[in-house]
């Protein structure tokens, strides 16, 4: 797996996470993705949120810098514009892409396990 540059929003006791169902098995990650060429893990992190989320950030700290499959960094940020809904990426508009679906949602903290 390559490294990974992912967003945390926050918003009145909630957190955006993208709830998949991919294979049979249901699982939530935060928004974010492969960090492509050329970009930091910050760039990543915006360029993701805009495409899976329909929103852009500011990137504020490194929460956490997690090795796994790669390098996953894990940003605080705040939504500036747009509103959480489908995103444009490939997750949304390749149809042919068989990876299952994407759907992000504002969840209460307090129910996460």
């Amino acid at each position: 797996m390559r490294n990974r540059g992912s967003a945390i929003l926050l918003d009145n006791n909630k957190i955006v996470l993208i709830k998949r169902n991919r294979n049979g098995q249901v699982y939530y990650v935060f928004p974010g993705g492969g960090i492509e060429k050329g970009e930091t893990p910050e760039i990543a992190a915006k360029r993701e949120a805009l495409e899976e989320l329909s929103v852009q950030i500011n990137v504020n700290d490194c929460f956490d810098i997690v090795e796994y499959n790669g390098t996953q960094y894990f940003f605080l940020a705040d939504i500036v514009a747009g509103k959480i809904g489908t995103g444009v990426g490939e997750e949304f508009t390749d149809t042919n892409r068989n990876r299952g679906t994407y759907e992000p949602m504002w969840m209460e903290i307090e129910k996460l396990s």
